[in-house]
């Protein structure tokens, strides 16, 4: 992977940690704090697969989209709970 695509990599993994702590700062949601950080994280491994794609990367990778997608209907189902328009 090329020097630029790591550190693009790396910042988007650093500014996915402290948006994510500035997210459960403000909202006090760990799981709203938790889908910003997945959303940076699944940025900084798409930017790893641009540079030398392998295995570990796209493994890696696809942990964070199942992960996130698990997040967000989790999310979702809080929401109508909260809303009171659960079945």
């Amino acid at each position: 992977m090329s020097g630029v695509l790591q550190t693009a990599a790396l910042l988007c993994t650093v500014g996915g940690l402290i948006s994510a702590a500035l997210a459960l700062a403000a909202t006090r949601r760990p799981l709203a704090a938790l889908r910003v950080l997945l959303d940076l994280l699944l940025a900084a491994g798409l930017l790893r697969l641009t540079g030398d794609p392998d295995l570990r990367a796209l493994t890696t990778l696809a942990a964070v989209v199942l992960l996130r997608q698990l997040v967000s209907a989790g999310l979702r189902q809080d929401h109508r709970i909260a809303a009171g328009t659960e079945p």
